[in-house]
Parts: C-alpha cells; structure tokens; sequence
C-alpha cells in the first residue's frame, strides 16, 4: 500500500471541507506476447548460453525459450535460440552439423583446453605451416575424441566441470565425432593458427585443438572460437543483441502487421530444413491436431521417414511415415497473425 505524506498538521474535518481522496492508480501487468519462432543470435563475448536465452526471454516479452547448443562464455556467434512452439524443433538443430572458426596458441596446453584455465604444460616446439596442413586428413572424418574435463559431460550423475572445479580426478571416455572439414586459413606468426572445421553433434573444438597440438610434438589451446552454422542458422542470419534490443525500442506493429522484433524473428520450421514439406488439407490438419494420423495418397508420397506437415503455410505437425500413413509426433499450436510488440503497461481506469 502507497504511504501519503502531506506537509503540515493534517486539518481537523470541522475546520475546513472534506477534500475527496485521491483514487490510487493500478497498473496491469503486461501480457506476455504470443511469439513463436527462432532468433539466429550472434552470441557476444563474456556470455553464457543460458544468460543469452534470458536476455532474449526479457526482449521479446515470453515464458518459454531455449537454446539449440551450448557456446561456451568466450565464444562468439551462432546461437540459435527458439521461442514459444519452437522449442518443439530444437532437437532437429542440435542434431545439425556445426562449422566453427577457431585460432590455436602452441606451446602451452590449458586445464580447459582454453585460454582460462591454468597452464598444465608447454613445449618449445613451434609447427610450420607444412606441417599443420600434413596432419590435416589424421583429424578428418571419424575419429576418436576425449572431451575437455571443463565441459558438461555427466560422470555418475555430476556435470564434469563441477567435479574438475572441486579438484576431483575426471576421466572421461573417447568417443566418436565426424570432422566433415578441416582448413588451415592462416598463421599470422609461428605461435598461432586459424582453422575452420566443420563437425558433427558432440564434436569439441578445444579438444580438436589440444589434439592437434600434440600430434604435432608440441601443445596447443584455443584462445578464439567463433561458431559461423549450426544446423540450417548461418552467420548471414545472425543479429546481436544490440540491434535486438533497438528493435525492442521501434514502434509497435498494427494488427496483422510485423513490427521490428517481428521481423527479426524466423519461421518455426526453419528448424526443419533437412526434411521435407508436405501439404496437407484442412480436414488432415484438424486429424493431426487431434492426434490421429493421415493416409498418404499420391505416387510422389515419401515411404518412411519424417515430414513436416502444413496447411496453408502454417506448420501443423512433424510427422512419421508408417506403412503410409503420416502420424503426429510433435503437434504445433501457431496463430495465424504475427506478434505485435511494443506498449507500456496500460493503467486501469
């Protein structure tokens, strides 16, 4: 409750006419916009993941966010956030292959394989650029990979980096990674080197680079690390938080029209670019919806796999295809207008 202060001795009600009482002015509560869909974000330097989802959730007004693959705080880049019903399609991006740009110091190797953990060894030894681009094809395609102690991993329960940071002995398992790419760009003098490689779900570059680093008889650690894809999002669609947030600033779209923030935001099944789009009616979608399935007629039909559904360029479900028959396994709930953004919280007369 508001306190009132008056200057003065309060007036005796005999004294002088009794003055109405100001009515207190209540305010609503702003309504959380009906947003669905993902945001590219070009992640700055010094933030975690999760802090990134938060800062997006505040922008764009909603409950429900997540992201589509940790960076970790000093990497930069492509970090697909979804909003709303996307959260439905993150596991198709986290899936998706990743290219990275990443620059290697040699000669010291790091306990986080990075340049914030402390130095656990050096070397004197310094690769040429020969023989950099010689150990290439030894890190291309499957190979086998131990994961950075500082990292996410669980050991019997417990998050890796939880368990190194307590100073507790953590051995993790080699397990398989595909590196689809792997380039030299450049080495701007003999004690770093960039790279560009592109890899599978799992891969870690810090390990890539500790890796290389030894085979080459010397030690090795990332000291940048910029991821350019992931999945279907490339760095021509990234947008920072900066301009996001002069967008959240701009004035606010009309009914039925996108506003600034409306426009930064992508499709839904923009998550679903590796598999194929199939129409459907109005009556399949209403089934689907309901959680029935759809007999696939029509000699071009897929025979297996998995379909995006939609109706009218809405995406109605992510279906499987079984023995002919398309069966809902994620059903989306989208409006048919886009999000208006923008408004001060509306005072109630």
């Amino acid at each position: 409750m508001t306190e009132q202060f008056e200057e003065g001795a309060a007036p005796r009600s005999d004294d002088v006419e009794q003055q109405p009482k100001k009515k207190k002015q209540q305010f609503r509560a702003k309504r959380r916009t009906d947003v669905h869909g993902w945001i590219a974000l070009d992640k700055p330097l010094n933030m975690t993941s999760t802090q990134a989802v938060g800062a997006i959730k505040r922008i764009f007004n909603v409950k429900k966010a997540g992201h589509a693959g940790t960076l970790d705080p000093l990497a930069t880049g492509c970090l697909p956030i979804a909003i709303g019903e996307a959260t439905k399609t993150v596991s198709f991006v986290m899936d998706g292959s990743k290219e990275y740009e990443f620059t290697v110091r040699w000669g010291e190797e790091t306990a986080t394989d990075d340049a914030e953990g402390e130095l656990i060894d050096s070397s004197a030894h310094r690769p040429t650029e020969e023989e950099i681009e010689a150990c290439l094809d030894h890190f291309t395609g499957t190979i086998m990979q131990v994961p950075p102690i500082f990292s996410a991993i669980k050991v019997n329960g417990e998050r890796a980096y939880d368990l190194a940071r307590d100073g507790e002995e953590v051995k993790l398992a080699a397990r398989p990674i595909d590196v689809h790419h792997l380039e030299l760009i450049e080495c701007p003098d003999e004690d770093t080197a960039v790279f560009v490689a592109e890899c599978s779900k799992g891969t870690y570059v810090r390990s890539l680079a500790r890796d290389i680093g030894r085979h080459l008889g010397t030690r090795g650690h990332v000291v940048a690390l910029r991821r350019l894809i992931s999945g279907p999002f490339s760095e021509e669609m990234l947008i920072s938080l900066d301009d996001l947030e002069s967008l959240s600033h701009s004035a606010p779209g009309e009914a039925g029209q996108r506003s600034g923030l409306a426009n930064a935001l992508l499709p839904v099944e923009t998550a679903l670019d590796d598999i194929p789009a199939l129409a459907i009616n109005r009556n399949a979608a209403a089934r689907l919806r309901r959680g029935q399935s759809v007999l696939l007629r029509g000699q071009d039909a897929p025979i297996d796999g998995y379909a995006s559904a939609m109706n009218a360029g809405m995406l109605v479900a992510i279906c499987e295809i079984v023995e002919g028959e398309l069966w809902p396994r994620r059903v989306f709930n989208l409006p048919d207008h886009p999000p208006v953004f923008g408004g001060d919280d509306q005072p109630i007369e």
